[in-house]
């Protein structure tokens, strides 16, 4: 197949090239390179620099036959998304829906979305699974809603068949590694972590120990970006083969709190990581956590790589090698 990638010099995206890469696909790389790495870009892919908004870059990639688009093309960040709305909307929104209309123009009919765990707000029961009500708490989380609710229209209509793949918390590194590009910006715990292991920062904060968990801090389910990789291509495979859409959640659904992973990372970096405790944040639930029962039967899929150790280390791997 011939695939379009958008965001596929980012974290999650380029993993996602190197599975598409190992099938044998032809892919197509839209990156504006904000948030995307150089590092990531492979050479037998073909790269262009731009955005999804841009007419004449959606006139460029369906100048050729696309079979089927990976969209990762997204900003991210909750805290952002309550203070900068309209960046949201031009980028999240008007960009994926610019990208729907192109494709069912040129009669690209299967979409793989990167959907997130923020849909549905705070947890009115653990684990989460694709029942639980959508309730969006931050911005960002009610474009990625917006979407997948959009994309339920366009199937019927245009019959786009599509994947809409909601995770938590996307962590670790290619095992073999193959990725050299980090994540730039990090608002997550772990490459937070990492960056202060590393020298990248001088100290991370660990928000709240008063929590109703065992040790007082968050627990939160953590994924390895490979795994996440995997899911995404046996997707493809899924709505390929079926013709029909789905909405599925990915987690490891086993949960580790906020100081068993800083303890843990010290093991494994074998030094104190500098860090200081402080108040709660607004809108942390004391536990998020997924279920993936529905991934597991519809896409057979497994996660592989989603221990704590094999998270931790694999980025390690990376962070220490780079000179600071």
């Amino acid at each position: 197949m011939r695939i379009l990638v958008t965001g596929g010099a980012g974290y999650i995206g380029s993993h996602v090239v190197l599975e598409l890469l190992a099938e044998g696909h032809q892919i197509l790389i839209v990156d504006d390179m904000q948030k995307g790495n150089q590092a990531n870009l492979f050479p037998e892919t073909e790269f262009i620099k731009g955005q999804i908004q841009d007419p004449s870059v959606l006139e460029k990639v369906f100048s050729q036959k696309i079979d089927a688009v990976f969209h990762f093309a997204a900003w991210k960040a909750a805290g952002e998304s309550m203070t900068d709305p309209f960046k949201y909307t031009i980028n999240n929104l008007n960009g994926t829906f610019r990208l729907l209309s192109a494709m069912s123009e040129n009669n690209c009919k299967l979409f793989i979305f990167s959907s997130s765990a923020a849909v549905y707000g705070a947890p009115q029961y653990l684990p989460i699974d694709e029942k639980h009500p959508v309730s969006p708490e931050n911005y960002y989380g009610y474009t990625k809603l917006c979407i997948e609710e959009n994309l339920k229209w366009f199937d019927q209509l245009k019959g786009i068949k599509f994947a809409a793949l909601r995770y938590f918390n996307a962590a670790g590194y290619d095992v073999k590694g193959r990725i050299k590009g980090i994540e730039k910006t990090p608002a997550n715990l772990l490459p937070i972590i990492m960056e202060t292991a590393s020298g990248i920062r001088q100290s991370f904060q660990i928000f709240g120990e008063d929590y109703d968990t065992p040790d007082g801090t968050c627990i939160r389910d953590y994924i390895h970006v490979s795994d996440l990789a995997s899911a995404h291509v046996l997707a493809l495979h899924k709505i390929a083969k079926d013709g029909q859409s789905l909405t599925v959640n990915l987690g490891s659904e086993s949960g580790y709190s906020v100081k068993e992973m800083t303890n843990l990372a010290e093991k494994i970096v074998g030094k104190p990581i500098s860090h200081s405790i402080t108040g709660r944040r607004l809108g942390d639930p004391a536990k998020l956590l997924a279920s993936s029962g529905k991934a597991r039967d519809l896409l057979n899929w497994k996660p592989q790589y989603s221990d704590a150790e094999t998270l931790l280390s694999s980025m390690w791997q990376l962070y220490k090698s780079l000179n600071h």
